[in-house]
């Protein structure tokens, strides 16, 4: 038996039928030795014989003490045939049907009593093509490691006949070299001594950027239409870009490949919200996760090790070059004060700029009560820099689904792809309209950038 960080059992602990906790991936594989159809039957048998599994893979949660998340238990058997099922779309088999697919089962909760993952394979899609929409619980993982882990499974030989499952994958050099312990009762009762400990030096820092730097703070957001209860349907959509267009205006303006993806994702929602008469005054305040897993962390691991830093979106600017030039800003300040901060304190001021979240999932009613500590989560997972393969079939995309919260209806998440930028959006279906129009003012953002800075 394992104990649950407690990080990790938050996830646990807030998870409802409004609020499923898992992220999730919707991956499209496109065939390059001409198998069409029998790619996905080839894929499916090669997934279906692997029955081998990951201790990561085998884990639910369990009571200790008579008390729900604060262990886990490591089951002895798997049921493959419930964890991994067969999907077919109807003609003509094109994106928007995929990710309707994919928000149906993304909107499920996954079931306590069995490990907490599932994988879909979809056949059906245009140009025989193949979707694997896959979900894991965050309580096991956060959305970087499950990038690692994926592309664990992958390679850059488009001839390799090799195709590793994620639940079978042998250990990495790195967790060889350093085999994870188990965490016990009394190193969790440490960690949290040294977590508590490290706040108020955390506070302090935290004060002394928000007057001498001007550090954005939670409840400095205006309420929206994002910023309100949800139910638990879902609805999702995809695009990807070229990274090269994204590249160039990063070199143009002197930026960073985040703060153009910031400032693209901020004019897609000052036109959302001009477009419902709905943009307030004061600027959105997003919500980005900052990865503290070192490089060399593969996320064979699991659990979650994310800071999260506070964003001015700038969109009370109409000018998109001076809206990017606020958010570069804002980030670079927010990024120099995480990089004064040990790993406890960076956590402890996470916790702190996270605290209004988590009690409003612990205490639903209490999101109404106040400002919003922040308008939407917006967050970058680092991808492959070359095109991946599995099973002789080149990752053509990879759109990462993640989740949206009671006052934060609406999440978006990219990740790269070789020479592609893949954009997942998820919103509660309920309360925000046509959300596949942010796809189309996320390219129309871009290309007011283009303009504006060429």
């Amino acid at each position: 038996m394992e104990f649950i960080s407690p990080v990790d059992a938050l996830f646990l602990v807030a998870e409802s039928r409004e609020h499923p906790m898992h992220v999730g991936s919707l991956s499209i594989f496109d065939p390059v030795d001409g198998s069409g159809p029998e790619f996905a039957r080839r894929a499916y048998a090669t997934l279906a014989a692997d029955r081998n599994f990951h201790p990561m893979f085998r884990k639910r949660p369990s009571r200790l003490f008579g008390t729900p998340q604060l262990a886990w238990t490591v089951d002895s058997a798997v049921e493959l045939d419930y964890h991994l099922q067969r999907w077919a779309l109807p003609e003509p088999g094109g994106l928007p049907a995929l990710t309707e697919v994919a928000a149906g089962l993304h909107s499920t909760l996954l079931d306590r009593h069995k490990p907490l993952w599932e994988a879909h394979l979809i056949e059906g899609l245009a140009g025989d093509r193949v979707g694997l929409y896959a979900k894991m619980h965050h309580a096991l993982i956060d959305g970087v490691g499950a990038q690692r882990l994926l592309q664990r499974t992958l390679t850059t030989d488009p001839e390799s006949g090799e195709a590793p499952v994620p639940w079978d994958l042998p250990p990495s050099a790195t967790h060889r070299a350093n085999p994870p312990r188990r965490p016990t009762l009394g190193a969790r009762a440490r960690a949290l001594l040294a977590a508590a400990g490290s706040a108020p030096s955390a506070l302090r820092l935290a004060r002394t950027a928000l007057l001498e730097q001007q550090l954005t703070l939670p409840f400095a957001a205006p309420r929206t239409m994002f910023n309100v209860r949800i139910g638990g349907a879902r609805r999702c959509a995809a695009r990807s870009w070229p990274l090269d267009r994204i590249r160039q205006v990063k070199k143009m303006t002197g930026t960073t490949l985040n703060d153009v993806v910031l400032a693209m994702s901020a004019g897609a929602l000052r036109a959302y919200l001009l477009e419902h008469v709905a943009l307030p005054e004061k600027p959105l305040i997003a919500m980005v996760p900052v990865s503290l897993r070192a490089e060399s962390d593969d996320g064979d691991g699991g659990g979650n090790a994310v800071a999260a830093l506070l964003c001015n979106l700038a969109t009370d600017l109409p000018d998109p070059a001076a809206r990017l030039a606020a958010i570069s800003s804002c980030m670079h300040r927010g990024k120099e004060i995480y990089r004064a901060l040990t790993p406890v304190q960076a956590v402890s001021l996470s916790a702190l700029t996270l605290s209004p979240l988590a009690l409003s999932l612990l205490l639903p009613a209490t999101a109404a009560l106040t400002s919003p500590p922040f308008n939407i989560v917006i967050s970058n997972v680092p991808g492959p820099r070359e095109p991946q393969y599995w099973n002789g079939a080149r990752v053509d995309a990879t759109y990462p689904l993640s989740i949206p919260l009671d006052g934060q209806a609406v999440n978006i998440t990219l990740t790269s792809n070789a020479d592609s930028l893949d954009i997942g959006i998820v919103a509660c279906r309920r309360s925000v309209p046509d959300v596949a129009r942010l796809l189309d003012h996320l390219e129309s953002a871009l290309t007011e950038l283009e303009d504006t800075v060429y």
